[in-house]
């Protein structure tokens, strides 16, 4: 991502910061290179199990281009993918976790490669682009269709 576009992904994810300006400082200063950040303000965010999550972004990127961010944690055993906020509230999946009011999620710097831990598999550009819930359902059930369900 060139500098603008991680200029504009950082101002879009510090903005539901509670102090954006300590936020970005804690991007710059924390050897992790993450922080937390509030869901359910611009974005929730869905996190299926690994097995699962991979899959299923192969299957969206299929169909659209650019999905909204997808962060994937210690070992992709987790990946999450960002939705409108309020998603959470009328999810129903088995397996599925969500991040939405109320809750933190781990956010890596999106211009950065963070050794271990929270990577980008789709990070942020900035405009606000989140993957619709209604498709990533769908997705799902190709996905897991696809994968014999493992």
């Amino acid at each position: 991502m060139a500098g603008a576009g991680v200029k504009a992904a950082v101002e879009w994810l510090v903005s539901v910061a509670p102090d954006p300006d300590a936020c970005r400082w804690e991007w710059e200063r924390n050897p992790q290179g993450v922080v937390l950040l509030p869901a359910g303000r611009r974005w929730d965010v869905l996190i299926l199990p690994g097995k699962l999550g991979r899959p299923t972004l192969d299957v969206l990127t299929r169909l659209i281009d650019p999905p909204g961010p997808v962060l994937s944690d210690f070992g992709d055993t987790r990946t999450g993918f960002f939705v409108p906020p309020g998603t959470v509230d009328h999810w129903v999946g088995t397996g599925v976790r969500g991040a939405g009011q109320g809750t933190w999620i781990v956010a890596p710097h999106p211009g950065r490669a963070v050794g271990g831990g929270v990577s980008w598999l789709i990070p942020p550009d900035g405009s606000g682009t989140l993957t619709d819930a209604a498709l990533l359902e769908l997705v799902m059930h190709e996905a897991a269709a696809g994968s014999g369900g493992d």
